[in-house]
């Protein structure tokens, strides 16, 4: 393997001038910075990370903490922060929850793996931690982003959708479609996320009205399985009926995919006798039969702005970054009128 000397001696240079070449810092002529890239190209030369991180005393890399690399979520949050992190010449180490012990634990030592890495920031996307957890760990990282969190002490390294709006939009788009009896599919109970969409929804139904029968609730877990046995779950307190609710809305369109499915294989038809809201609107939304409306979240948008965010304390840079996501209704084919008038809303 080539070395910055040999580069230096097939150019003729010092070696710090044949550094200060490839760099591109510090004061070169263009005909010794020419002779300088020609000999690291004919030696196939590569500049030692490691001593690049000792020179600048960074690392060049932004650690990103997900509870898993399966599912749509997380592997779109981490595509989407690599995607910007390669714009700007910077790399990621990844690290997820796997092992045994609680998935606070999980998060907790996979995180610690990331802080040990030297990583230069860290942009973590965790529902097992609790905001103390968040705390002690910002503390320790100033350079620490949570995704997909609201933290009211850390608006600024905060960033998240407005769930509780999101399950609000999810209410009022089926009471305007003439719902007025709806069953739920939640996520987690202790995730804060799946809470707050859950908790906009029923205070919107509240608002006007409405309210969940306790049979008419049943419990996900942001997976096909937890969707197709919550599903079975509602479907199980009218045997041999057609269910008394017209309409489910599911926290996430994962579970959504399962739900239609178990409604299909029931003899009930999506939308003519149950209709389907999801959220998130995942990639394959359109694709399922029929294709899914749901609550759009701008998971995308949440990740890159968090990544600039972070680029911008890690290394000075000045890159654009917003922090309004609104969350909006995406129709599609799943959600039909219910038996009731249509509601107007304001």
């Amino acid at each position: 393997m080539s070395t910055i000397k040999d580069v230096a001696r097939l150019a003729g240079v010092g070696v710090a001038t044949a550094s200060r070449a490839l760099s591109g810092n510090g004061s070169v002529s263009e005909d010794t910075a020419q002779r300088v890239r020609q000999a690291a190209t004919a030696l196939d030369y590569r500049p030692s990370i490691t001593a690049r991180a000792l020179s600048l005393q960074q690392s060049s890399a932004i650690g990103v903490y997900v509870p898993g690399f399966d599912g749509h979520f997380y592997s779109g949050i981490v595509a989407t922060i690599d995607g910007v992190l390669r714009t700007v010449g910077r790399h990621m180490i990844a690290a997820n929850g796997c092992g045994t012990g609680s998935t606070r634990q999980l998060d907790l030592d996979g995180i610690d793996f990331l802080i040990g890495r030297d990583c230069d920031g860290l942009i973590v996307a965790s529902n097992s931690l609790d905001d103390d957890d968040l705390e002690r760990l910002m503390a320790r990282v100033p350079n620490l982003v949570a995704v997909n969190r609201a933290l009211a002490a850390h608006r600024d390294n905060s960033f998240c959708a407005d769930h509780r709006a999101g399950g609000r939009l999810a209410a009022r788009a089926l009471l305007a479609r003439g719902h007025r009896t709806i069953a739920t599919v939640r996520g987690p109970r202790d995730t804060p996320d799946n809470e707050a969409r859950l908790n906009g929804f029923r205070d919107e139904l509240a608002h006007h009205g409405v309210a969940i029968r306790p049979e008419h609730s049943a419990d996900g877990a942001f997976d096909l399985r937890s969707g197709d046995a919550a599903a079975q779950q509602l479907l199980a307190a009218a045997p041999g009926q057609r269910p008394a609710f017209t309409a489910v809305f599911v926290a996430n369109d994962v579970m959504a995919l399962a739900v239609i499915s178990r409604l299909a294989r029931t003899g009930l038809r999506v939308p003519e006798d149950v209709s389907v809201l999801g959220y998130d609107d995942d990639d394959f939304a359109p694709y399922t039969s029929p294709a899914l409306t749901t609550i759009r979240i701008p998971t995308a948008s949440v990740a890159t702005n968090a990544c600039r965010h972070v680029l911008n304390l890690c290394y000075g840079l000045d890159l654009p970054v917003v922090r309004d996501f609104p969350p909006e209704v995406v129709w599609r084919a799943s959600v039909g009128p219910g038996p009731h008038p249509p509601m107007e809303l304001p």
